[in-house]
This record gives C-alpha cells, sequence and structure tokens, in this order.
C-alpha cells in the first residue's frame, strides 16, 4: 500500500499521530498492518482507501503531496480524531519539505535582513531543534526497531519539522533518514540493510550534538543547506556511461544516468518520484527530462548528450529549467576515449575519490575468479590490480536483476570485464557492482540493475587463471565493537544491558593495540545497564541521554577505524589529508 500513497509532510503525521488519545496510540502500529491490507484507488489527487465495506478514507494531494492535516479525511464516526488518518499518514512515505528560506538565501535568516557574515554561533531555536533531534533519537536507540513504531516516528518527523523551520535541514534530513529506514526494517523491506540505519542515528545524533558547539564555517556545515542550488555551466558535450535503478525504502523510485564529459567530469540526470519497483524498472524506458531531447535513460546511457544553457548542482545533477537545451550525439564506447581515461586511472587513487566525494564510483578491469559466501548472499570474487575483489548486488530487491546477474556471472570464471562498481566500505576491497561489459561483446554494456544477462550471453568456458586462494586478511578486531553499535540500533539499550561479560572482547582489543575501542565498549555496556534507585530502592529510569552518548562515541570512533582500513585495503594511504565524509553519507545516486 506504501507505494499507492502520495508522500505526507512530516508535520501533517506528527500532528495527527500527537493528536491521538494514549489508548489509541498504543493501537496504531496495529492499525496500520490492518489499514495495510485494505484496497487502494486513486483518483487524480485523491488517494481513496476502503476502511470498510461503508467507510473511505481519503488523503488528498495537490501536486502530488499531503501538506496539511486536514486533507486527510475519514468517513467514520469517530473522525477527525480517529485512528485511521493518522495510521494512513504513517503509512505512507515521507514527503521533503522546504526549507525556510527562498533558494540561496541563508536558512538561518529567513525572513530577516540577511547579514553579510554567518552567526557566530547557534541561535536559541536551534539550539533547542537539535536537543529536541537528540532526545527522539535516544528513544530510538533506547527500544531500537521494534520498539519504534508509528508513536516514536512521529516524534522523530515533528523534531525534524521544527529542525528545518529553525534552518538545520541537514539535521531534519538525517531525521526523516531514520524513519524511512525504520520503517524498512520494521517491513522487512529486502532492500534494507542495517548498517544504513547505523549510518542515519550517526548522521542524526552526531549532527545534533555538534550545534550548540559549532561556529563558523563548522556551523555552517552542521546546518547544511535546504536546497542544492543550480549554477551556469554553459555548454556540456556529454557520454552516457549507465543507468542505475533507484528503489528506495522512502518510497520513491525511478532511474539515474550517468555521463562525463572530455576531462571525465561526471554528470547525472535523475527522472525520481514516488513509486515502488515498477516505477524502478519502468522509469529507463522514460524519456529524459532534460532540453528537447526524446532519449530515454536507457538509450542515453549509451549514446551522447550536447547541452547548451546547462545548469548543474554541486552534486553534479544537471537541471532541467526551460533555457536549458539539449540535442541527442553520438556516444563513445568505454575503451575509446574520452571514457577510457576514468578506467586508465589507478585503483587506489579511486579509492580515495570514491571515499571522498558522494558517489562512490569505481571503475575497474577485473578477471572474475569465483564467488565467496557472505551474510547477505554470494558475492562474485574478482582479481583487480593486484587485488582480491568482491563484488556484490547493489540492490537485493527480487524485481530488480541485480542478483540474478550476479548469479550467472559467477558461472563464468575467467572471465575479465571492465565493470563500473561503487565502493561498499569493508576492511577488504568491497564494491556494489552497476554496470559491466557485456561477456562475449566487450563493446556492448549492461546495467546490472535494469538489463537481464541470459545464459547464452556467457562466453565458452575459458581456461582456469592461476591466481592463488582468497586468504583472510589480518584484520584489525574493530568488529567487536561495531558488532555492539549494530545491536544497540537493532535491538535497542536493553539488548546490551543483559548480564554478559564484555571483558573478553574488551581484552582483544586492547591487546590489538586498540585501548580507545577497549574503553569505548566498556562506557557503552556500563552506560546500557546503568540504572539507579530511588529511596525506596526501586529502579529509577534508564539515562538514555548517556546512553545515546557512549553508543554515538563507538559509532563514530567505528567509522573512522573502518574507513581507514578500507583505505589501506585499496592500496591507498590512510593518512591522507583529503576530507573524508562518514561511511554511509557517501553513495548511491543523488
Amino acid at each position: 500500500m506504501n507505494q499507492q500513497l502520495p508522500p505526507v509532510a512530516p508535520s501533517v503525521t506528527a500532528e495527527l499521530v500527537g493528536a491521538l488519545s494514549p489508548r489509541l496510540s498504543k493501537r496504531l502500529d496495529a492499525g496500520i498492518a490492518k489499514l495495510a491490507a485494505r484496497p487502494v484507488v486513486v483518483d487524480g489527487d485523491t488517494v481513496r482507501i476502503a476502511v470498510d465495506d461503508d467507510t473511505d478514507l481519503e488523503l488528498h494531494a495537490p501536486g502530488g503531496t499531503v501538506t496539511r492535516a486536514e486533507d486527510v479525511r475519514c468517513g467514520c464516526l469517530l473522525a477527525p480524531d480517529c485512528l485511521h488518518r493518522a495510521a494512513a499518514a504513517s503509512a505512507a512515505p515521507v514527503a521533503e519539505e522546504p526549507g525556510p528560506a527562498a533558494e540561496g538565501s541563508r536558512p538561518e535568516t529567513a525572513g530577516k535582513t540577511a547579514p553579510e557574515a554567518e552567526p557566530e554561533t547557534a541561535t536559541a531555536q536551534q539550539r533547542a531543534a537539535a536537543e529536541a533531534l537528540r532526545a527522539a533519537g535516544a528513544a530510538v536507540l533506547d527500544t531500537g526497531v521494534d520498539g519504534s513504531g508509528a508513536v516514536v516516528q512521529a516524534e522523530l518527523l515533528r523534531a525534524a519539522h521544527s529542525a528545518r523551520l529553525s534552518g538545520l535541514p541537514r539535521a531534519a534530513a538525517a531525521a526523516v533518514s531514520v524513519v524511512t529506514r525504520l520503517r524498512a526494517a520494521r517491513a522487512a523491506d529486502p532492500g534494507h540493510r542495517l548498517a544504513d540505519l547505523v549510518a542515519a542515528l550517526r548522521e542524526l545524533l552526531g549532527t545534533a550534538h555538534r550545534v550548540p558547539y559549532a561556529t563558523g564555517p563548522e556551523l555552517a556545515a552542521v546546518r547544511g543547506t535546504a536546497r542544492q542550488p543550480y549554477t551556469p555551466d554553459g555548454s556540456l558535450r556529454l557520454y552516457g556511461l549507465f543507468s542505475e535503478p533507484v528503489l528506495t525504502a522512502s518510497g520513491y523510485a525511478g532511474a539515474v544516468t550517468w555521463t562525463a564529459d572530455a576531462e571525465g567530469r561526471l554528470y547525472t540526470v535523475s527522472d525520481v518520484a514516488p513509486g515502488g519497483p515498477g516505477r524502478a524498472t519502468g522509469a529507463a524506458d522514460r524519456a529524459v527530462r532534460i532540453g528537447d531531447t526524446a532519449l530515454t535513460h536507457r538509450e542515453l546511457s549509451r549514446a551522447g548528450l550536447a547541452v547548451s544553457g546547462a545548469t548543474v548542482s554541486p552534486t553534479g545533477r544537471l537541471g532541467a529549467g526551460a533555457a536549458v537545451r539539449a540535442v541527442r550525439a553520438p556516444g563513445a564506447a568505454w575503451t575509446a576515449e574520452p571514457l577510457n581515461r576514468l578506467w586508465a586511472v589507478p585503483v587506489a587513487e579511486q579509492a580515495v575519490r570514491a571515499l571522498t566525494s558522494g558517489d562512490g564510483l569505481l571503475f575497474l578491469d577485473v578477471t572474475l575468479t569465483g564467488t565467496v559466501r557472505e551474510a547477505g548472499g554470494d558475492c562474485l570474487l574478482a582479481e583487480c590490480d593486484g587485488l582480491t575483489l568482491r563484488l556484490a548486488a547493489a540492490h537485493d530487491h527480487p524485481a530488480l536483476p541485480h542478483r540474478d546477474n550476479l548469479r550467472l556471472l559467477a558461472d563464468a570464471p575467467g572471465t575479465r570485464l571492465r565493470v563500473v562498481a561503487r565502493l561498499d566500505p569493508a576492511p577488504h576491497p568491497r564494491a556494489l557492482l552497476l554496470a559491466t561489459g557485456h561477456p562475449a561483446d566487450p563493446e556492448a554494456r549492461v546495467d546490472t540493475g535494469l538489463d537481464r544477462l541470459q545464459r547464452a550471453d556467457l562466453p565458452a568456458a575459458a581456461p582456469a587463471v592461476p591466481l592463488p586462494p582468497p586468504t583472510a586478511p589480518d584484520e584489525a578486531p574493530v568488529h567487536l565493537l561495531l558488532r555492539r553499535v549494530h545491536q544497540a540500533a537493532s535491538g535497542g539499550r536493553r539488548v546490551l544491558a543483559l548480564p554478559t561479560d564484555s571483558a573478553p572482547d574488551a581484552r582483544r582489543l586492547r591487546r590489538a593495540a586498540l585501548p580507545t575501542a577497549a574503553d569505548l565498549l566498556d562506557e557503552l555496556h556500563h552506560a546500557a545497564a546503568d540504572r539507579g534507585r530511588d529511596p525506596f530502592g526501586r529502579l529509577l529510569p534508564a539515562d538514555t541521554e548517556r546512553f545515546a552518548l557512549a553508543w554515538l562515541s563507538a559509532a563514530v570512533y567505528a567509522d573512522e577505524i573502518a574507513r581507514a582500513l578500507c583505505a589501506a585495503a585499496w592500496g591507498a594511504d590512510p593518512s591522507a589529508d583529503a576530507p573524508v565524509p562518514p561511511i554511509g553519507a557517501a553513495g548511491g545516486p543523488q
């Protein structure tokens, strides 16, 4: 049902859930599950849900988004204070809310005369909004995924709305991301990854924690921007690289096509809107929304584009304004210039760029050598510039062919391929396969999330490649700390409060010269189990703020160590001075 409902603004969901009585609040999650089984009819801007044979619930979404509580109407006798309105809003995708300022203005000065320089410190309103976000995030860590139902999510959305109004769009976006990933986890969405939820929680708590203390440029970074500005970029001659489907836990789907200019700079054309797997697979055959060109995304990925009056966002996304003109132009093979230069960059340099940029893309020449089993499924093993590389599926939804294509390629050891992948940070070389040269025709391409390989496409069995068997690297045991970080995000504080002995793990970390990790592990367990008593001997409530801070410290430390190990695994210098964003913040189409 989620895919048929229009996106609902966070403030609307928070208002409807907040209006419920305590009795109805306890029934909200069950109400959402019940509503999900009811038939849905889309009629223009109105989506109608049959609550029962005699009662309908309507969501009115002019412009495609529900922006007012009164646009969610129910015909039951208890309306407007019924459970159905809050359940529908909680089941719908979360809409993106506009920032408080017009595009190009500073969010903290919306409605005022903007000063020339930013304020030195956060405003009182921003500090209050950050505190509300910290409390909402701490509540998620206290209860874990199972306990973070619609009521906990509504508090996050309420805090996100307040943060956006106060000029903290980065923290607000992080809170919305936590909600969408919680919903995916609770719904057992095939695309859900616990690591993504951990990254979203780390971003939320970390950003909210820094707001009261940040000044100057750091404060500007912590605040973020409500919208990415598009700047003129003149005329562009672009060459198609590949297309990838987009299917998010928040109810958005579509396609992104990647292109490059003659200097190797990357640009994207996207078509992402509310929808499900059908839109993700079908968007590739829709015309790109730029200029007057009739090229589809699938065609553009193999052709070229000449653009005049181009506008480009900081992430390389091409604007589709009325003044932009675009016509079809010849493309280029991956093995021909100018695209060949992308694969000519040394692998270690590419890994550093993938860690420091938002796209995380790698352009690799590989030789398939076999498979290896992981918890999430089999990965391809490949030799790449002297490294043993793991190539994993970019998305596990069964409607997308990523996993099937990976299984088929596993039957072609010895095959040499030119591939595009997205770095997946790990202590060993690992990447998500996005596109590959055709196994039987190196000049052809396969977008592994959109095109389906057939067994007839595989080449004849290649001679065995004399490579040494993969060996387990001598990894630092930082996973002992990371495992507890993940357990807390999934099961909540109570999982770490159980009477288990963490001393052996702490000793192992200290033996591996990771005393800080050992101290953080000890504090995480102590904060989880610490419960004082009142004068009558009754247990006091847990200190959720202390536990959230202990969790954040452990999560940030584990992330920093993981990035250093990842860089070293790819042969890069882990002590490079280039700024590296947190793992989980990078990667994925913009």
